[in-house]
């Protein structure tokens, strides 16, 4: 009889628990974090040339709004599941602009980005394709 009273205590105990946390859950929701909208964290980067030729030089252009002016952007390119850094990169200028002059020789479509040397992402995806 005693064990029969502790395991019935224990199963309301439970149930208790699990329905107070349901209940101050439901009662008071946490407050969501607010997402600034993509718009609003990265400015979209404008190419010269959206098909070029292998090798053919062409224009990142675009403003780092969220960075100080001055600091280091590189071209990330979207290799299979990674982006890998490729070797050009400029400081922005007072405005916060910056204007690169890019050449491809990965043919068909590319994934590119602008990102800032802490890793922050400066700019959404560019898409070019290269013949």
């Amino acid at each position: 009889m005693g064990q029969f009273s502790r395991t019935w205590a224990a199963g309301i105990t439970t149930a208790v628990i699990v329905a107070g946390s349901i209940g101050v859950a439901v009662a008071s929701p946490t407050p969501t974090a607010h997402k600034p909208a993509a718009a609003d964290a990265l400015t979209p980067a404008t190419t010269s040339a959206k098909n070029v030729r292998a090798w053919q030089s062409f224009r990142i252009s675009g403003t780092a709004k969220q960075l100080k002016p001055g600091s280091r952007v590189t071209l990330q390119q979207k290799q299979g599941k990674r982006w890998v850094s490729l070797p050009a990169s400029m400081n922005t200028n007072r405005d916060a602009r910056y204007n690169l002059r890019v050449v491809l020789g990965l043919q068909g479509h590319n994934k590119l980005r602008m990102v800032s040397n802490s890793g922050r992402v400066v700019s959404p995806v560019i898409h070019v394709w290269v013949r």
